[in-house]
């Protein structure tokens, strides 16, 4: 049998872009680069946040898919655990040590749905969210069979347009089917505006996050006239978490991208008008690329192209640069545009990403970086899991 490899001892190009102890500057491209300091400097500065508003913070998890970013927010930054969307996701927090697991979707396939009550058995507390009331006597039947106990959120639709009940009587009939059905839990409502947080003006924000918490309070009223109590009333994102927080309603926020931010959230503005990635976050997540060609004088070609990246939510733009533009690109080559010829081959650079969830998830690892040097090397734990 082969003796483990330790990966300190690996020369770069046996599948890892680096080692700790490498200086930066020998980084392999395109890879997926953390600053340390800027990411440990917006776990703290969230989780003060969530302690000095009295909410619990549960991280999302299907941002970063890494255990280890997932440890460090919760010994950083007082998490309590993740948010996951699928059911493989979940199962890799769980095996990674993360002791309370939400996958804060819906799952009707009964393979699935026999999967996610095996949870419970790697020591997780295991949360989903369920919005028909056909779905509860599956999970009481499959956590019934393993002898587990799964928890129930009645997922509100507050106005992203998907999966979600929308009246405060659909919300009581499905939390009282969960309250009465074996081996569930009814544990509380998820509430998440997703498609708010990415409007760019503070107030347009706050209007919509507004009807979202005036539905969750008629929703937690009548739950509690049938005598059903809330643990968890989840929601808040990166972009709306201050209203959340401050709506006398909610308890627990799900914010992801604030700790790497990419360029779409970076665009949006605080009350002030100001970009969020101006000061209240930083920018600690970066695809580093290189420089491959310059054969034309006003273009330069980089590695890092659409099978590097993702842009849904807008093209990269190269951090701490305005001599240089990233315009196009295609499946491994960026093209950036280059006027005044100042590029040279092999030259490197750092994007922030148009989106940082399907950035992260192409990639195999995160080279975290502190003062020059390589000091750590994680992997993309759940990249790729689907299903």
């Amino acid at each position: 049998m082969n003796a483990p490899v330790n990966i300190n001892e690996l020369d770069v190009g046996f599948d890892v872009p680096a080692v700790p102890g490498m200086d930066e500057a020998d980084i392999q491209t395109p890879c997926l680069v953390l600053d340390l300091d800027a990411l440990e400097r917006n776990i703290r500065k969230m989780g003060d946040y969530a302690k000095a508003h009295g909410m619990r913070h549960r991280v999302h998890g299907k941002m970063h898919k890494s255990v280890d970013v997932a440890k460090l927010q919760e010994e950083l930054g007082g998490a309590v655990g993740v948010c996951c969307q699928k059911v493989s996701e979940a199962e890799v927090f769980a095996r990674g040590g993360i002791k309370d697991v939400l996958v804060s979707n819906q799952v009707r396939d009964p393979r699935k749905i026999d999967r996610l009550a095996q949870l419970p058995k790697l020591g997780a507390r295991t949360i989903v969210c369920v919005d028909d009331i056909g779905n509860v006597a599956d999970l009481s039947a499959a956590a019934q069979k393993h002898g587990t106990t799964i928890e129930c959120l009645v997922e509100i639709d507050c106005g992203a347009g998907r999966c979600g009940v929308t009246t405060t009587p659909e919300v009581v009939a499905i939390a009282k089917a969960i309250d009465a059905a074996p081996n569930l839990k009814f544990a509380g409502i998820q509430a998440y505006q997703g498609a708010m947080q990415h409007i760019d003006g503070y107030e347009d924000r706050k209007a919509k996050t507004d009807i979202a918490i005036d539905m969750v309070r008629d929703a937690v009223a009548g739950l509690k006239t049938e005598g059903l109590e809330c643990d968890i009333v989840g929601g808040g994102g990166t972009g709306s978490y201050y209203f959340e927080s401050n709506s006398g309603v909610y308890n627990e926020l799900q914010c992801g991208s604030y700790a790497f931010m990419d360029a779409d959230y970076g665009r949006i503005l605080d009350k002030d008008g100001k970009r969020i990635d101006d000061g209240e976050w930083e920018n600690a997540l970066f695809l580093l690329t290189s420089v491959m060609s310059h054969a034309k004088a006003e273009k330069a070609i980089c590695d890092a192209g659409l099978k590097a990246q993702s842009v849904d939510s807008g093209l990269p733009f190269i951090y701490g640069r305005d001599d240089v533009e990233y315009v196009k690109c295609s499946d491994e080559h960026g093209v950036i545009s280059d006027p005044g010829g100042v590029l040279a081959i092999n030259e490197k650079l750092k994007l922030v990403p148009g989106h940082c969830d399907p950035t992260c998830n192409v990639h195999d690892w995160y080279v975290g970086v502190r003062n020059g040097k390589v000091e750590a090397l994680w992997p993309v734990s759940a990249r790729g899991k689907a299903y």
